[in-house]
């Protein structure tokens, strides 16, 4: 049985760290898939493993909520590499079986 890693972002420092828009605050983090052709489509999350610890603020902007001065592509790299800091806590926490 694997951990409820939506759970597990909840009051975690963000990991997207979008510069200018990070609120930096653990209470509003939440889990923000990251979405990638061949792992999701319509009505359908990536898994919980394909995804960032993200503050709203973050969220919102790499959702699209939210427009910035970032490219569409630094944006997703922002949210990738979001993604890999959150896969080495769930690892460090033992969250991951590795």
């Amino acid at each position: 049985m694997m951990a409820d890693l939506r759970k597990a972002a909840r009051g975690l420092m963000c990991t997207v760290r979008i510069p200018g828009y990070c609120n930096h605050n653990p209470e509003t983090s939440v889990l923000a898939h990251y979405r990638m052709a061949g792992t999701c489509g319509i009505a359908t999350k990536p898994h919980d493993m394909q995804a960032a610890i993200a503050c709203s603020c973050c969220h919102d902007v790499i959702d699209g909520r939210v427009k910035t001065e970032y490219s569409h592509d630094e944006l997703r790299l922002m949210h990738a590499e979001g993604v890999m800091r959150t896969l080495a806590i769930w690892k460090k926490e033992g969250l991951l079986k590795v």
